[in-house]
Parts: structure tokens; C-alpha cells; sequence
């Protein structure tokens, strides 16, 4: 079982005061967002991410993953650790920390890692219910023995939380360069592209980083929990105009 934070207690006093008030933000959406009832729901259509946060240099960065190129779901694309619930899964939170486990060798049972929130669930292009988990990791030693799963995951980096809000903020990161495999686009830290699906617009968002871009549902997910977390909006325009609420309509049709 992961310990959870009912409050910032003992362990508030080695973070920054951003990062404090960032914590306290995340705490409070575990009581006041509201979550659909997916008890109803096939274990086949659930997942759940762990949204990993630690701090470093009084700034949240957030762990991720390059899925191998020899998956046959999105090879080589940005992920966040996680996976489809298993039937030995107790709940989605069981989900979020084993898949973690298997794929960067995250410790089970940790008393270094303290589940902040569960935020209500994405729908993935393939129909999946994905559940984020947001946890905080206080032990940054901890890393150094984070392990690729060989055959899953390629690569593990990390991201600043913020930058998902003002991209520019990753300026000081070592970033892919512009116009190779990773980044093949014009623009310096940011794009994104409308995609129609019948009646609904999907804004696809881009972001680049270290390794490989981050996008699609991990982008999604990773602007959900920096807007709750640093209590702002991005400094991009999130939804396509007039399609703010297509997301939470589709959420809503397979859910009820």
C-alpha cells in the first residue's frame, strides 16, 4: 500500500514554497473534483498513469518514459509509467504503482512516495479509461536506480511540471535539437494541430523535451495536473474554439 500525505506535515520543510503551495493544491482536488462511478465498468477498459512529481532545484519535474519502438501501441512515443488494470489490481491506484514498478523499477511499499490524488479519468484513442494517479516522490536518491523494462521502455527523463503551462519555461533544458527525429518542427518549444473526428475538433498539443516530444493523452493529462497544481491556465489556448467541452461529453457517453 502507498502512504498517502493527509496533510504536508514533516516533509514540507525540505521544499520550496512554489512547491508547497503546488502540493496543497493537489491535495485539496482529491476531495473536491468530482469522479465518475467506474465500478460498473470492465476491468479491460480501465488503465491508470502514475504522475510521478519530485523536486529539484525548488522546481516539480515530472517523470517520464519513451515507450520502445517495438511496441505495437504507440512505439517510441512519450508516456507516462502505467498500463490496463490487471485482475489482481485492488483498485486503479494498484494499477498505476505496479505498472510503475514493472516499467522503471519504481519500489513497491515505499515510504518515499506519497499519493497526492486521483484525478478523474481520460479516454485514450483506443477507448481506454485512463485514470491518473499523482504522487510525490521525497526521496530524489531514488532515481538513480530507475531501470528501463527492457522491451517497453527505451528511455526515462524527466520534464518541468510548469513548462506544460508557459512551454518557454523549458528553455534552460538540454532539449532535442529542432529539426531532428524528435523535434521536427519550426517552432522553439511549442505546437500543436486541430484534428476533426467526426463531430468533435481534438487539439493535438506538442511539447519538446530531452528525449522524445511530449503529446496526445500524456500531454492532456500532464496540462490537467499542472493547471490544478499551480492554480493557472496556459499561456497557449487549450481547447479549440467552441470545443472546450467535447472531452467531458465523450467521457460522459462511455462512462454512463
Amino acid at each position: 500500500m502507498v502512504i498517502g500525505v493527509p496533510t504536508l506535515g514533516a516533509i514540507a520543510e525540505t521544499f520550496s514554497e512554489k512547491t508547497k503551495l503546488c502540493i496543497e493544491c493537489l491535495l485539496r482536488a482529491e476531495y473536491e473534483l468530482e469522479r465518475p462511478d467506474l465500478s460498473n465498468q470492465p476491468k479491460a477498459k480501465l488503465a491508470a498513469v502514475l504522475v510521478l512529481l519530485y523536486e529539484n532545484a525548488g522546481e516539480l519535474r515530472v517523470v517520464l518514459t519513451t515507450r520502445s519502438k517495438f511496441l505495437r501501441a504507440h512505439p517510441g512515443q512519450t508516456a507516462l509509467p502505467g498500463g490496463k488494470a490487471d485482475e489482481s489490481d485492488t483498485s486503479l491506484v494498484d494499477t498505476a504503482f505496479r505498472e510503475a514498478h514493472e516499467e522503471v523499477g519504481l519500489p513497491l511499499n515505499c515510504a518515499h512516495v506519497h499519493k497526492l490524488c486521483v484525478l478523474q479519468p481520460f479516454l485514450s484513442s483506443s477507448g481506454l479509461l485512463v485514470t491518473p494517479v499523482v504522487a510525490l516522490l521525497t526521496d530524489v536518491g531514488l532515481l538513480a536506480g530507475f531501470t528501463p523494462c527492457v522491451g517497453e521502455v527505451d528511455r526515462i527523463f524527466s520534464h518541468p511540471l510548469e513548462a506544460i503551462l508557459d512551454p518557454q519555461l523549458a528553455g534552460n533544458e538540454p532539449l532535442v535539437p529542432k529539426g531532428s527525429e524528435h523535434w521536427p518542427y519550426p517552432q522553439d518549444f511549442y505546437c500543436m494541430s486541430d484534428v476533426v473526428d467526426t463531430s468533435v475538433v481534438y487539439r493535438m498539443h506538442r511539447f519538446r523535451s530531452c528525449a522524445s516530444p511530449i503529446k496526445g493523452l500524456t500531454a492532456d493529462i500532464l496540462i490537467h495536473v499542472a493547471e490544478i497544481a499551480y492554480h493557472k491556465k496556459t499561456s497557449y489556448e487549450r481547447h479549440p474554439p467552441g470545443h472546450a467541452s467535447s472531452a467531458v461529453c465523450l467521457l460522459r457517453l462511455h462512462t454512463g
